[in-house]
């Protein structure tokens, strides 16, 4: 029944039958069990839904639960979805990759914004067999064109100096064709599908996602910063923005990702580094052709 979970890897059931296919006519036999690792800490387990609220509510759900940490929540519709700054995430059922993981961080508070920084570069190394995307800070995977395949939102508690817990909630456009997605999407989103031209498996996304969520949060963890693997994936930097920061917008250049994460920007007062904000408009690259016909 929808709403009903099958739960597999080194959490127990209470019904320890095997996740049932989800068969339909876009993805016929789908076992999401096979990318559990019961020997990682992220992604130990894997709870599949037809349909579900929010992943990011049941992982925090989970963290409160025994062996809850690392439990990856797996869902084929999101009827309560959300993206960064309230947004609600919109995804048809069967085609995309939502899933979220809770995890009890050892990281301190200061370090929170590093924490998204990673999940972003895990993201983006999970779908390198498939296509080679490119970050928009703070955690947008993009085409090379600046169209969107993936969003992320990274939802933690603090605790005094330290990270008490942490959401990692991912969305990734996997085979939801441009041609399908409504006009206001379509404008500014693509897909895995639309990009390598066949469809992909979900389950042998979520493999690889999963082990490299684990590996960036231990590296994390160990103290060894994101920040230069996502620095070489940066979409942004040389390009020209408008940034709104709620009460006000900026607008400027951006120069790159300072070493806390933050974004740098060179701006009409010089330059500023900003740990928080919407990109709201990109302006388009210029050409060295094009540059010399404004001088």
């Amino acid at each position: 029944m929808p709403g009903e979970a099958s739960r597999h890897g080194d959490v127990e059931s209470p019904d320890p039958k095997f996740i049932l296919p989800v068969v339909t006519d876009r993805n016929p036999g789908i076992v999401w069990s096979v990318a559990a690792d019961p020997s990682r800490r992220l992604g130990r387990a894997v709870e599949y839904h037809p349909a579900i609220g929010s992943t990011n509510d049941r992982a925090r759900a989970a963290l409160a639960e025994p062996n809850g940490e690392g439990l990856a929540v797996v869902a084929d519709l999101q009827t309560a979805g959300r993206g960064r700054q309230g947004r609600g995430w919109l995804s048809p059922s069967g085609v995309n990759l939502m899933c979220s993981v809770g995890l009890r961080p050892h990281i301190p508070a200061a370090q929170a914004g590093l924490l998204g920084l990673a999940a972003a570069v895990a993201v983006r190394e999970a779908c390198r067999p498939w296509a080679t995307l490119e970050i928009r800070w703070p955690n947008d995977l993009v085409a090379a064109d600046g169209s969107k395949v993936a969003g992320l939102l990274i939802e933690t508690a603090v605790d005094g100096e330290q990270i008490s817990l942490a959401v990692l909630g991912i969305g990734i456009n996997v085979n939801w064709r441009r041609a399908d997605m409504p006009a206001g999407i379509a404008e500014t989103a693509t897909s895995l599908r639309d990009l390598t031209g066949a469809s992909v498996d979900r389950v042998s996304l979520l493999t690889p996602l999963l082990a490299a969520l684990d590996d960036e949060v231990r590296r994390l963890e160990s103290g060894r910063s994101p920040v230069e693997r996502y620095r070489a994936a940066s979409w942004l930097d040389g390009r020209q923005v408008q940034i709104d920061l709620g009460d006000r917008q900026l607008g400027g250049f951006v120069a790159g990702i300072a070493d806390d994460g933050s974004l740098l920007v060179d701006g009409p007062a010089g330059r500023v580094a900003l740990d928080y904000g919407e990109v709201i408009r990109v302006e388009p690259m210029r050409t060295p052709m094009a540059a010399e016909a404004v001088l």
